[in-house]
């Protein structure tokens, strides 16, 4: 007797997605709106600052999307690769494979995202991202292993599967059904679909199929933003794996509750929202940035040597800045001052108003005045 069908892509109708398009529209207009506000920002900023914060940006997404996975990077050697890529200047640091093909990969998606998402391309995307494995069977091209895919959790003896995918004979038939959706939903093929719709569903579909042996979810949040960028006619330069693995329990319990059922609209709402926040992360950086120049041509040479070096490192934070505040503490261990000219330099800050202070005496911190000018 045949087991009962469990999984999304056993079900009746797979792999047609229902959902409640009604539910989304909201978000796709607010979405289309900051994306107005978002670009026309980026307009502002000078073009040294635009350029490392778009090296900045694809770093940090490269670094998230690989925590979301367990893998922890190098931040400055990806800033050296991805520099590198752009054909910026460099540190020549030497960089390990992981941070080297992970930052090709994500610079390639930045530069070519009009390219047709295609076979070949998933394949290069793959291996990339496998650089320097000897462990994985399979690099650059689909998984070919006889044992079931599954994402498992808990001891060895009573496992508890999240899920399982497709076996892998099906993989090339699957793929070639998801890369026709991809390219019909499109804008200009034969059904396109909204922006966050599209990019939810693609994310999802790719993810059920789990094509690889490894760095289905990497491909799987950027077949997400190569969605995102072809409908906005331009590279996007949108937080998504950043703002996904701030909440990343979220996101695992959100696919998980959407795994065994063709009805998604909880699905894209959650994604949908993730990217809005995503969106804002983004555009609190561009707005930073415009800031962070206004700043410095307000105080240009009003700073002595320390407090120059206290400055850039607090900038360095970005919009958040050091939790909890710059400390007299902090201060010391920045510049090696003594405590009495820490003092002095930190009032300085204050008078001349390049710092904002809260507290009094061991409790006195400080943060950047970035949006306040005397």
């Amino acid at each position: 007797m045949p087991r009962e069908s469990h999984w999304n892509w056993e079900q009746k109708g797979w792999p047609v997605f229902r959902f409640d398009g009604t539910a989304l529209a909201s978000l796709e207009a607010e979405f289309l709106r900051r994306s107005g506000i978002f670009i026309g920002a980026t307009m502002h900023v000078a073009a040294d600052d635009k350029q490392q914060l778009i090296v900045d940006l694809i770093a940090d997404e490269a670094l998230q999307t690989s925590e979301i996975e367990g893998e922890i990077l190098s931040r400055d050697s990806l800033q050296s690769s991805i520099r590198r890529q752009f054909g910026l200047t460099t540190d020549n640091r030497r960089v390990p494979p992981a941070e080297a093909g992970i930052a090709e990969m994500m610079v390639q998606l930045y530069q070519s995202f009009d390219a047709p998402l295609t076979e070949e391309l998933l394949f290069e995307w793959h291996g990339l991202l496998m650089n320097g494995r000897r462990d994985i069977p399979d690099i650059g091209r689909y998984r070919t292993g006889e044992q079931p895919m599954q994402v498992v959790s808990g001891p060895l003896h009573d496992p508890k599967i999240h899920f399982e995918a497709p076996p892998s004979r099906q993989i090339p038939d699957e793929m070639e059904r998801f890369l026709d959706w991809f390219r019909d939903t499109a804008p200009g093929g034969k059904s396109p679909l909204p922006i966050l719709t599209r990019a939810g569903i693609a994310h999802l579909y790719f993810v059920s199929v789990h094509p690889f042996e490894d760095g289905n979810g990497r491909i799987g949040r950027s077949i997400a933003e190569k969605a995102i960028s072809q409908a906005l006619g331009q590279p996007t330069l949108i937080a998504l794996s950043h703002t996904i693995n701030a909440r990343r329990n979220a996101y695992y319990d959100a696919l998980e509750q959407v795994n065994t059922k063709l009805e998604i609209t909880d699905w894209l709402l959650y994604f949908a929202n993730t990217i809005l926040e995503a969106q804002d992360y983004s555009q609190r950086l561009v707005e930073f940035l415009i800031a962070k120049t206004k700043f410095y041509d307000r105080f240009r040479g009003a700073f002595n040597e320390r407090q120059e070096k206290a400055i850039a490192r607090m900038m360095r934070e970005g919009p958040s800045g050091f939790q909890g505040g710059l400390s007299a503490e902090k201060y010391i261990s920045i510049t090696a001052a003594s405590r009495a000219t820490t003092t002095r330099d930190l009032h300085d800050l204050f008078e001349k108003g390049a710092l904002i202070r809260q507290g009094t005496l061991k409790s006195t911190r400080y943060e950047l005045n970035l949006l306040h000018p005397n």
